[in-house]
């Protein structure tokens, strides 16, 4: 069940939470004291890779025979759209890269290749979801408001289906995320005229992006449109599948706990740090995978120092892997198809009416310490 105390779920004294926040806080000093030259050229670097991979992949796409060629080409693209999404729109959103004062890559420029509107996803990402990770009707991406991810959140008759919207939701996830963010976002605007500037900046950006891919670059290939179209469509949907994998690892895996908004009340700031290393969970990756997934492989590390640049988070998770075996605290990690396979059981079974979830082997429900 969802947790209301969150030291004393954790079995933490308060002694211990000034502790734990005093290491984690040392540990984001010596990050922020050390950002240099090196973190510079690998921003750099892989902004010169991801376009230069786009650039290639839409060539060879465009003026290449042969199937083989076509496939590649559209790999290629898939790739270039997945880093260009993971590791540079989402981590300069976060303003990991703002201290090096580059108006290029600041996260108040920064306008990422997604349907969604940078900005408005700021406020629902960064805020809502960072601010509130897992409080129960306070952070919108717990179930995205159409999946019912802890037993707390009340079922319905329309939940048998989430297993369906669990997958249109992979399928189509930056259009949910660029909605989610608009409606966020909407819901705070104070006037009829500042809901509709947001409405019209989601619509011509949905159009931007739409008439990028699915007209202007087809028509750029002349005779070869369909094979562009083609290309196009299907990198974008392994991008916004990939996307959404992720992400529920991160959030939905076994051993993540969800929260009353009862923890909000008074909570300070180790006990929010707390909360983020009991509702997070990394999966195992290496270089590769690290960069494709945006370093969220370690969704512990990103949401605990959200705005320090994510090529620290591999030397980080060492030093907070320490502290959780320091204060007896679990370290949620594992292989990537299994932090999946256990997610996408979770989201089947409570799509199913308690009395009947109940009675099945439901690794979400998890009983405090």
């Amino acid at each position: 069940m969802a947790i209301t105390e969150v030291a004393e779920y954790a079995h933490l004294s308060e002694s211990d939470l000034d502790a734990l926040g005093t290491a984690l806080e040392a540990i984001r000093r010596d990050v922020e004291n050390s950002r240099g030259a090196a973190d510079r050229a690998y921003i750099q670097r892989t902004i010169v890779f991801q376009r230069c991979l786009e650039v290639t992949a839409r060539l060879v796409i465009a003026a290449t025979r042969g199937k083989l060629a076509c496939a590649l080409g559209t790999v290629a693209l898939a790739t270039a759209k997945t880093i260009e999404n993971m590791e540079l729109g989402h981590n300069i959103s976060h303003g990991q890269w703002d201290w090096m004062n580059d108006p290029e890559i600041h996260s108040s420029t920064w306008e990422w290749d997604m349907a969604g509107v940078s900005s408005q996803w700021r406020y629902a990402h960064n805020y809502r979801h960072h601010v509130f990770t897992n409080v129960i009707g306070m952070d919108d991406d717990l179930g995205y408001g159409i999946m019912r991810v802890t037993p707390d959140q009340p079922w319905g008759p329309g939940n048998l289906l989430q297993p369906v919207r669990n997958i249109l939701l992979g399928i189509m996830f930056e259009w949910g995320i660029a909605l989610q963010g608009w409606e966020s976002e909407r819901r705070g605007a104070a006037t009829r005229a500042e809901k509709s500037a947001l409405t019209q900046a989601l619509v011509r950006k949905i159009a931007r992006q739409a008439g990028k891919d699915y007209l202007l670059f087809p028509a750029l290939s002349v005779r070869r449109w369909r094979r562009t179209l083609t290309a196009n469509t299907v990198a974008n949907l392994v991008r916004n599948v990939w996307a959404y994998v992720v992400i529920c690892c991160g959030h939905f895996a076994d051993g993540t706990q969800k929260f009353t908004p009862a923890v909000l009340d008074g909570e300070t700031r180790p006990e929010w740090y707390l909360r983020q290393m009991l509702g997070t969970a990394n999966f195992h990756a290496g270089p590769v995978l690290a960069l494709l997934s945006g370093n969220l492989c370690y969704q512990i590390e990103h949401h605990l120092f959200p705005d320090l640049p994510s090529n620290r988070y591999t030397q980080i998770a060492v030093q907070v892997k320490a502290v959780c075996v320091r204060f007896g605290l679990p370290y949620t990690t594992g292989p990537l198809a299994r932090q999946y396979l256990r997610t996408l059981r979770t989201i089947v079974t409570l799509a199913l009416p308690d009395r009947v979830a109940s009675g099945r082997d439901c690794a979400y429900a998890v009983a405090p310490r």
